[in-house]
């Protein structure tokens, strides 16, 4: 009876869907309130109809129902319940039902916080919406129903992917979806502005918000999904450029640009075309992740996917949004009125700048990505695009983006001075040659590059600081003053200045877990030790244990520092029986910001184990990085002036040809 409820909640949503997909629009034409407001309740109770869908999947697998054919093949009785939850998204069918849910509560969030938005505005961006999601509900319901039945219900089930059986899977998907879905509120403003011919700061100004919520999902989502290859897959990585992990750095890159444009437009009413482009792009970069993931293109670790021709129907969800979108924007951006002038040496200069980085630096990853797959759909020749050309790609369009960063916020609008931007970050540079200084000392030459990236790494986050400052006043009135200026600031500059000290952090990270880690590889029998690093560990042996739906055999090792015992570590190789796979669970200790990483290797005939020994210094740095972008977001979103938006004109502007 569960499985029926969820599947006719899912139906009525669809049949709610369609109504609000036309209703709105007919609304907004004839200036009737009444069908413009019906896009309001319906979006709301759309969400409680996949909400009860999404309750209904999640009590299947909690109860271990085999009769329903997605959890026969993704669960079984003896899992732990956390990762009976988490099966309700770790396959293909429920995953697409949790995207429809996300899309289903932005859809709801709009109706009901959107109290400032006009009412035409309003009644268009939710039909927009209502759009892509009947789209996926139909996808959902004619090629991955997840409440199929089975004939002869089996007494056990097939087991989750035991990679996908960890916490990281509890985080990681919802975090990523509430990203790329959370693009979507962009798309629909940009396309519903463009249907009305309104676009103007107001505009920038209401869809900010929410195009920063999105972003900062994305980047917390990227982050753990990140560190969940890390110590899951045993290779000691945190970035591969995998296509699907490139799938989700594309929208980042293009959410990031619009997130800068859109200021450029609330503040100056400038960049209205690009930022309407941008508003574009960043979801059909979104669709383009869920159509690598969802489609059977790829083979990945990630993907789940593999029945190719689910890939058609999304193709053409693909072709009917992007397309679309892209046709619309053709049609309709030459009749905008071109906003304010600005010299290039300016805030809206160096904006502009950011944003010709971050676009040519997804261009590149996009290429590189989609590629491989074109070039085998076409000619049948398969290729391989890897780090090395990301690395020589990616990375010299970031370095200057990254140098350029603490410019940005000082400069002025309209036109800035950029030696007085120099002077006032004085303090900022003389923090990256110390930087370097230090590094170059301490490290030694292994990179000649390295030490300049640790610089300016501290570039980036001395800049953060000094932006800070000088919009206090700080050094220049009175402390007192100062601090109170301080206190004044609204939370958004805090925010900025916050997002980019993290980034900086990352950086730095990255710098040194890549240049200055060191490896090891080696076959070990008991009361042997290996040390590296500074850190002397010493195999104890082995230890079979019994887990709830796996057997494992663990591998003890005594950690000493200075000959010191400092702890255990314990990695191990699990064996699933139903799935008949072996997984290899790596054990990490963190020391600071700094992690030693073992993982095991196979048994040899002599009694011996081969291991593999990372030692990753400041790797945390990495995700920390991260976590401090996205509380940046965060602090920016608690700003109530961004997030009541702007009020609305006495007039409404007509579109007028460009000059």
């Amino acid at each position: 009876m569960i499985p029926e409820l969820g599947h006719y909640a899912l139906v009525l949503a669809l049949g709610l869907a369609l109504i609000q997909s036309v209703a709105p629009v007919v609304g907004a034409r004839r200036n009737d309130a009444t069908l413009m407001q019906l896009a309001n309740s319906t979006a709301v109770v759309q969400f409680i109809f996949v909400a009860i869908s999404f309750a209904a999947l999640t009590a299947c697998y909690v109860r271990s129902d085999f009769s329903v054919a997605t959890v026969y093949e993704n669960s079984h009785s003896m899992m732990p319940l956390i990762y009976k939850f988490t099966s309700v998204w770790g396959n293909h069918e429920g995953s697409m039902l949790l995207w429809v849910l996300i899309l289903a509560v932005f859809g709801a969030a709009v109706a009901a916080f959107g109290v400032n938005l006009p009412a035409t505005l309003k009644a268009l961006v939710l039909a927009v919406q209502s759009w892509i999601a009947s789209a996926f509900y139909l996808f959902i319901l004619f090629t991955s129903n997840p409440f199929l039945r089975l004939a002869n219900p089996p007494f056990e089930g097939r087991d989750l992917n035991p990679i996908l059986q960890d916490p990281g899977l509890a985080i990681h998907p919802p975090l990523l979806y509430l990203g790329y879905v959370g693009f979507s509120i962009a798309f629909s403003f940009a396309i519903a502005a463009l249907i009305e011919g309104r676009i103007d700061a107001a505009w920038a100004r209401w869809v900010r918000p929410w195009t920063l919520a999105a972003w900062m999902f994305l980047t917390a989502g990227i982050a753990m999904g990140s560190y969940w290859a890390y110590y899951t897959l045993g290779w000691g990585g945190f970035w591969f450029w995998d296509p699907v992990e490139n799938a989700s750095l594309m929208p980042w890159l293009a959410g990031t640009a619009l997130l800068h444009s859109a200021v450029v437009m609330e503040k100056r009413n400038a960049l209205k075309i690009w930022t309407i482009l941008l508003a574009i792009l960043a979801f059909s970069l979104s669709l383009i992740g869920t159509f690598l993931v969802r489609s059977g293109v790829l083979t990945s670790v990630h993907a789940f996917a593999t029945d190719p021709t689910r890939g058609v129907f999304i193709l053409a969800i693909l072709l009917l949004f992007i397309g679309g979108g892209l046709t619309l924007f053709a049609w309709r951006a030459p009749m905008l009125k071109q906003g304010g002038l600005f010299a290039p040496i300016s805030r809206e200069g160096a904006l502009v700048l950011n944003n010709l980085f971050l676009t040519t630096a997804c261009a590149t990853v996009f290429v590189g990505t989609l590629y491989p797959l074109a070039l085998e759909a076409l000619t049948g020749a398969k290729i391989s695009v890897g780090g090395p050309f990301f690395n020589l790609t990616f990375v010299p369009l970031f370095v200057p983006l990254m140098f350029a960063m603490p410019f940005g916020p000082l400069l002025a609008w309209k036109r800035g001075d950029i030696l007085g931007v120099a002077q006032r970050l004085t303090l900022a540079f003389a923090a990256a040659v110390v930087a370097i200084c230090v590094t170059f000392a301490a490290m030694g030459v292994k990179s000649a590059l390295a030490p300049l990236g640790v610089g300016l790494a501290f570039f980036v986050m001395a800049g953060a600081v000094v932006d800070i400052c000088e919009r206090s006043g700080l050094f220049r009135v009175p402390f007192k003053a100062a601090l109170r200026r301080g206190f004044g600031l609204p939370r958004s500059a805090f925010g900025t200045a916050t997002a980019h000290f993290g980034l900086g952090v990352t950086l730095l990270g990255i710098v040194f877990a890549t240049t200055w880690g060191s490896e090891r590889i080696v076959s070990l029998k008991p009361a042997q030790t290996v040390s590296i690093s500074g850190y002397d560990l010493t195999f104890d042996g082995l230890v079979p244990r019994d887990g709830p739906n796996f057997r494992e055999l663990a591998a003890k090792f005594t950690v000493r520092e200075g000959g010191v015992p400092i702890g255990i570590m314990q990695p191990s190789k699990r064996s699933f029986p139903t799935r008949s796979m072996t997984t290899t669970e790596a054990a990490l200790m963190t020391r600071g910001p700094s992690q030693l990483y073992l993982s095991l290797g196979d048994a040899e005939g002599d009694g011996s184990i081969a291991i593999r020994l990372y030692y990753k210094p400041l790797v945390m740095l990495t995700w920390l990085g991260a976590v401090i972008m996205a509380l940046g977001g965060a602090l920016s979103l608690s700003d109530r002036r961004l997030r009541v938006g702007a009020p609305k004109p006495a007039a409404k502007p007509a579109m007028q040809p460009a000059e």
